[in-house]
């Protein structure tokens, strides 16, 4: 916990900054975060391209069970993080588009890497992940498939990159 907070502290003190390469997410900061955290060794969409074609993907939900439960990107499949198993995926041809999300994108990313290792062929990670959606205005959806303004925060230190919605913790 102490060393995330240090790396805040770097980040936002980095935040005049311009980050190298195309901005995927609104923020200046948020994005230097997110290219100090990921490896970047899978494809990646933005939220905004993904949203455009959001009907031609399967969306992959790599979060916690309870965090889904809060709320996800409408019809998107729970396969889990800790306890992912490739099960949950049945039904799903591996050449099928797919695009695998999380909060901001790094559970997302090492999932997207175990289903490219298990051949599936057209996979990308959304990077920014579900905050970056809701920040964007995107819908979510809870357990009811009901539209919701609550969004599972994962924890204090990274709800900072969640603009907008209700933040849930629990």
């Amino acid at each position: 916990m102490k060393h995330l907070k240090v790396v805040l502290m770097i980040i936002i003190g980095l935040s005049s900054l311009t980050a190298c390469g195309q901005k995927k997410v609104q923020s200046g900061t948020y994005n230097i975060m997110l290219k100090t955290l990921l490896k970047n060794d899978v494809r990646v969409i933005s939220v905004k391209e993904a949203h455009q074609k959001k009907d031609d993907f399967t969306f992959i939900d790599s979060r916690e069970k309870a965090e889904f439960e809060v709320s996800h990107i409408k019809n998107a499949i729970w396969v889990g993080y800790d306890d992912f198993n490739m099960s949950r995926l049945k039904g799903i041809s591996k050449n099928q588009q797919i695009v695998v999300y999380c909060s901001v994108g790094a559970r997302s990313e090492k999932i997207t890497e175990k289903l490219v290792k298990s051949g599936y062929t057209d996979i990308q990670n959304m990077y920014g992940g579900v905050f970056e959606w809701i920040n964007e205005g995107f819908p979510v959806y809870d357990s009811k498939e009901k539209q919701t303004n609550k969004v599972h925060a994962y924890s204090k230190a990274w709800g900072i990159w969640l603009k907008k919605g209700d933040k849930v913790y629990q």
